[in-house]
């Protein structure tokens, strides 16, 4: 298969595991992520980009240690869904996620956002 190809077909599988998780992460939080961004949210924002970046990350890993699309995605969806046992623990952990979230405490949403980002690093490298 030509390099371009492959390199297409990546890309646009890990997109789509992009997109899939999005969805999957906003309908599975108590409040409208994008709805409180638009508003100027800050600790939405950084919550939901520290999700997305940590996701990213661990979908990264499995990109340069997987050797085709099937064992790709099955990491893949695999840190999705470790991704989103993390924010599950988290929130219930510390128990008031949507009051902080939903008020702009910026700091929670920091801190949220950094424990995602923890949990893709350890994902990732897991993978390695």
């Amino acid at each position: 298969m030509p390099a371009i190809l492959n390199y297409l077909i990546h890309l646009l599988l890990a997109a789509l595991l992009l997109a899939v998780f999005f969805v999957a992460y906003t309908r599975m939080t108590p409040y409208d992520e994008v709805l409180l961004i638009r508003q100027g949210n800050g600790a939405a924002a950084l919550s939901l980009g520290g999700a997305l970046i940590g996701f990213s990350i661990t979908v990264g890993s499995a990109l340069m240690h997987t050797l085709g699309y099937q064992q790709f995605f099955a990491w893949a969806f695999g840190a999705m869904v470790v991704q989103m046992l993390a924010y599950a623990i988290t929130t219930r952990v510390l128990n008031m996620a949507k009051d902080q979230i939903e008020g702009n405490n910026t700091a929670f949403g920091g801190l949220l956002g950094a424990i995602a980002v923890s949990i893709g690093v350890i994902n990732g490298a897991c993978i390695s």
